[in-house]
């Protein structure tokens, strides 16, 4: 069913434990060589070391790439959706997305030559797949950031009750943006991602508590008596609904970006581990921030959902928040950079090692990055439609259906040998998989365009590089 390719490095031994064992690691070092991986090189002293994240990191990391923009839309998603339903379509993208970062970790054991989605299309479909799914990954990271911008620009605008143009706030977040991501390594980024949740869930925290005790949301008619509408079932059209389930992608769309993750973790064994901390806190947060957010807020919920507790603690919400936003803008233009950094200079000396040659590429990548996410920002600055596009069109295509093809890449030939009853029951897993992210994509797809076209509709079409305060309707 797919092109079977002989992996760089052979998976004998301890699965995981792909460095050179002919290098020496931790203090023990010969000359400046440190390691030697699959996929960087000879890591040396003399350049950046890739391979220095730990489990504990690695957490933090994937919740960073997940808890952000994502859980700011869901209870907006609750809203269209019902409650009961909105919940019930969570669970499963969320039983659906965790399963796919296990196969992330699990293929990257097998295939250590493996760093990101482009490794895994050139495996499944040869030359074709490495360029579909890895543009597609840096489309998506360069797209994700530029919603972080547009956050940015928004919680800058409540913070200064509109102190200058909202294309000003859009600059000054795509420069921020570049000037973080150009860090070198996802262990140096760590502690910025340590930060950035924090904030993130400290202020989702406040929002929580702030809507449960007041006695109505800022949105809602400020006078007469208030109850919040919020429904256990709600009846949605299509084109609602599919860019609801989008936007509940992209809050778990970030699971392609565990490549990068794993591929620096000092211990990709560990991997695993990392992932259920991560998949459990992630969905913990969604669920509870959402119901309570919109059993308070009902339809008057903003989107984002920071804007829903009046004026005061939309600036105190979005203060709290700002750091958050700032690492996730940071780690997608990081991933993006790295995509094409490590396509551009891999197989060379240049790769690991701090040459003119290797900063002129990493920086002109992370500005290029940073430059096409700020267009994107100005061009589309509509949060919750730029968050379900982002989702319906290329989270989907990254976390469902390559994942599948992964588990048969792996699989099918054992079939040929023996059907049993579990790897039949994998084989229709996989596919269901496939299908469903190619219903999603186009369905999804679907929703925000016409989503954003009605935004724009309402707006006279002239939202693009708007100098107009964004953070009041949010």
């Amino acid at each position: 069913m797919f092109r079977k390719e002989k992996t760089m490095i052979e998976d004998g031994g301890e699965q995981g434990d792909y460095l050179d064992p002919t290098m020496t690691t931790g203090t023990e070092r010969r000359g400046s060589a440190v390691a030697h991986d699959a996929v960087f090189g000879e890591i040396t002293e003399d350049g950046p070391n890739y391979r220095a994240v730990g489990w504990k990191g690695a957490i933090v990391l994937m919740l960073k790439t997940q808890v952000g923009l994502g859980v700011l839309s869901i209870p907006a998603v609750f809203d269209t959706l019902g409650l009961i339903p909105g919940i019930l379509c969570l669970i499963a993208i969320a039983v659906c997305t965790s399963w796919s970062g296990y196969i992330v970790g699990v293929f990257k054991l097998r295939h250590s030559d493996v760093y990101g989605l482009d490794d895994v299309g050139r495996k499944l479909l040869g030359r074709a797949g490495y360029e579909i799914f890895g543009i597609a990954f840096a489309l998506f990271c360069i797209f994700v950031a530029g919603s972080g911008i547009l956050g940015i620009a928004t919680a800058l605008n409540a913070l200064s009750s509109h102190g200058a143009c909202t294309a000003i706030f859009v600059a000054v977040a795509a420069i921020v943006g570049f000037s973080l991501g150009s860090i070198q390594t996802l262990g140096r980024i760590s502690w910025l991602a340590w930060a950035g949740t924090m904030s993130i869930l400290v202020s989702i925290l406040i929002l929580t508590i702030a809507v449960g005790v007041q006695d109505r949301p800022s949105a809602a008619p400020q006078t007469g008596p208030f109850v919040s509408d919020w429904k256990l079932f709600n009846t949605p059209d299509a084109t609602s609904a599919f860019a609801a389930l989008s936007s509940i992608v992209f809050a778990y769309a970030g699971v392609p970006a565990y490549f990068n993750i794993v591929s620096e973790m000092r211990e990709p064994r560990h991997f695993t581990k990392s992932l259920i901390w991560c998949q459990s806190i992630m969905t913990a947060t969604y669920i509870t921030i959402g119901v309570v957010v919109y059993y308070y807020c009902g339809s008057y919920v903003a989107s984002p959902a920071l804007g829903s507790a009046g004026p005061l603690l939309k600036k105190v919400c979005y203060g709290i928040a700002l750091l958050g936003l700032i690492v996730s803008t940071t780690m997608y233009i990081h991933f993006a950079a790295k995509y094409f950094f490590i396509r551009f200079l891999r197989g060379t000396d240049h790769l690991a090692r701090n040459t003119k040659i290797h900063w002129m590429t990493w920086i002109g990548c992370t500005g290029g990055c940073a430059g096409i996410a700020y267009i994107i920002a100005s061009a589309i600055p509509v949060f919750g439609g730029l968050v379900s596009l982002v989702g319906a069109l290329l989270g989907t295509l990254i976390c469902f259906q390559p994942m599948g093809g992964m588990w048969l890449y792996d699989h099918w030939s054992k079939g040929k040998v023996e059907k049993s009853a579990k790897w039949m029951l994998m084989v229709f897993w996989s596919i269901f998989i496939i299908v469903a992210g190619t219903f999603l994509m186009i369905s999804g797809t679907y929703g925000s365009v016409v989503g954003i076209i009605d935004s724009y509709n309402e707006t006279g079409g002239s939202s693009a590089w708007t100098c107009a305060d964004n953070s009041n309707s949010s």
